[in-house]
């Protein structure tokens, strides 16, 4: 694609579609881990064999805050904050980042439709009920998957409006904006936009990242999410624990040549057997 000069990058939403019931998005559904990974993989491997450019990103105003759609937005909020980061941003393509998704905002678990302002959402608010649901379920659907999630102000710091505005804002803002926002993250150096900004400057420093090969790694794993990038020698191995409990893995590598260059947790493992902690992510790269 690249090639021929029609088209520079392409979006898919494929892999935003996994928590659906086939289309449709207005029910509960559990994440279905392996076709996320089976279709993020197969996007990858085919456009770099079309000689074909990914955006690759998680978030937009269309999507739920991806904290609270695939990690925990509670107990472990900076850890699998920092782990959907590193997943996504260290695969082949250009990167992207939504506003508020570098410092973890989640979705904002309105409690009345009042809240709403999205015209599908009262819409399906109604239509949900009338196909026999309570407005309690209804809501429930809302919470999870309603655009709104994602539209809410910008929290720049616990102020009124989370700073956004001294006027009244379209939507409300979450009610954690007090705790989640801009300049408590600046002054927490362990915070998700730190985590962010190292990842930004690995791009630029390990070419690797932007310009590898990809080959998937642990593929019949149903908890983690690992990858290799390979580019002129530079080598890199991604791990993710993409669920909130400790689990074990056992890597074909050696590891004596590969140091850890980020991780979202202290420890900088290096055996062949890893005791993944809840949401952990590590990032190894060759000497």
């Amino acid at each position: 694609m690249k090639k021929t000069g029609e088209l520079s990058m392409v979006f898919t939403f494929h892999h935003l579609k996994v928590d659906f019931m086939g289309n449709e998005k207005r029910v509960l559904v559990p994440t279905d881990f392996m076709k996320l990974k089976q279709l993020i993989f197969d996007w990858q491997i085919n456009m770099e064999k079309n000689n074909a450019w990914n955006a690759v990103f998680w978030c937009n105003h269309d999507q739920p805050r991806v904290i609270s759609r695939f990690g925990s937005d509670d107990k472990y909020h900076k850890e699998s904050g920092k782990m959907l980061a590193t997943l996504i941003h260290c695969l082949r393509g250009t990167s992207y980042i939504y506003q508020g998704e570098e410092i973890g905002m989640t979705n904002p678990h309105f409690k009345s439709i009042e809240q709403y302002r999205n015209v599908e959402s009262l819409n399906h608010y109604q239509i949900l009920q009338d196909k026999g649901m309570t407005k309690e379920q209804a809501l429930m659907i809302l919470d999870v998957h309603s655009r709104d999630n994602s539209r809410t102000p910008m929290q720049w710091d616990d102020s009124i409006n989370a700073g956004f505005t001294t006027g009244t804002p379209w939507i409300q803002t979450a009610d954690n904006y007090t705790e989640i926002n801009v300049k408590n993250s600046l002054e927490d150096k362990d915070s998700i936009l730190y985590y962010y900004q190292k990842l930004i400057q690995l791009r630029k420093n390990y070419d690797v990242i932007a310009y590898g090969d990809i080959k998937p790694l642990l593929c019949e794993d149903k908890r983690v999410f690992a990858y290799g990038r390979n580019y002129k020698g530079q080598k890199l191995i991604v791990i993710c624990n993409f669920y909130p409990t400790t689990y074990e893995i056992e890597l074909p590598y050696d590891f004596l040549n590969y140091k850890c260059i980020l991780n979202n947790y202290k420890n900088e493992a290096k055996a062949k057997k890893i005791a993944l902690k809840p949401y952990e992510t590590l990032v190894y790269c060759n000497l």
